[in-house]
């Protein structure tokens, strides 16, 4: 071939080469950003073992958490997640609109029912806790994870435990997380779909430091309160008899029943 004909033809074969791996790159790129948005990933010392029984066997996994369904109560009974210190951001996302969560297949409940009925649109995975990424803050504005809490207690107590808690999950280099209302005995309900207003809510932190694990529970009226969340501290056994929830019955028996009756303050550098 002569060769007048053959450097244009390279340089086409080229260039067209360079267009097609540059659209490969991109595609592997954006592909590999959406994974890492939306798979739940675990550290080694926190996996699937650490999720409680569900009582209703409505189980939810989203990125960002997972839960535990009650149709009857129009909330999830648990939201569970781990809170590694890499999950820490002071990203500013803008507040999005409450949504129905469309995996729970009765659906969650209408953010409406909230309205004018005096209590929050209270977060059990707390917006704060996911500011890592944009599709993580939004999934916690999803209904599931929200149930109805005094707005005194949630813009105090409660918001102070969860400040707690992100100093614990810097602290020990990430802890796993158990939180939700008590839905038992006689309850209010708001809104036309009857949502249960919990009279307690409890959290759960666990923290796992070269295969100790150790763990602190807070069970708290669902009201104003002055007090510190430390004199809410109780043991995990004492959760499980209020709300009939086996937290982590996946765990060695040796490990479980120290863990959940333990209350050890100190080792949470209470002093």
């Amino acid at each position: 071939m002569n060769r007048k004909y053959i450097y244009p033809l390279v340089i086409i074969l080229v260039t067209i080469g360079l267009y097609y791996s540059e659209d490969y790159f991109e595609k592997d790129t954006n592909s590999s950003a959406k994974t890492s948005n939306s798979e739940r990933v675990y550290s080694e010392e926190f996996d699937d073992s650490f999720l409680p029984i569900s009582t209703t066997g409505a189980i939810i996994t989203h990125g960002a958490y997972t839960l535990s369904y009650s149709e009857k109560h129009e909330q999830a009974e648990w939201v569970a997640y781990e809170l590694k210190n890499s999950d820490l951001s002071r990203n500013k996302f803008e507040r999005p609109y409450f949504n129905e969560d469309k995996s729970v297949s009765t659906k969650s409940a209408d953010w409406r029912n909230y309205k004018n009925s005096g209590y929050d649109r209270g977060h059990l995975c707390p917006a704060g806790d996911r500011k890592y990424s944009y599709e993580a803050y939004n999934e916690t504005f999803l209904t599931s994870n929200i149930s109805p809490q005094d707005r005194e207690f949630n813009a105090g107590i409660w918001n102070r435990l969860e400040q707690k808690v992100r100093f614990w999950a810097d602290k020990y280099d990430g802890v796993y997380v158990v939180t939700g209302g008590v839905l038992k005995g006689n309850m209010k309900s708001i809104g036309y779909e009857n949502v249960s207003v919990p009279n307690e809510f409890y959290k759960i932190v666990v923290d796992v430091t070269d295969g100790n694990h150790k763990a602190i529970a807070f069970l708290i009226p669902n009201k104003p309160s002055d007090k510190s969340f430390y004199e809410y501290a109780v043991s995990i056994d004492e959760i499980e008899a209020k709300t009939g929830i086996d937290f982590f019955p996946h765990l060695p028996d040796s490990v479980e029943d120290k863990m959940e009756r333990m209350i050890d303050l100190k080792a949470w550098g209470r002093k």
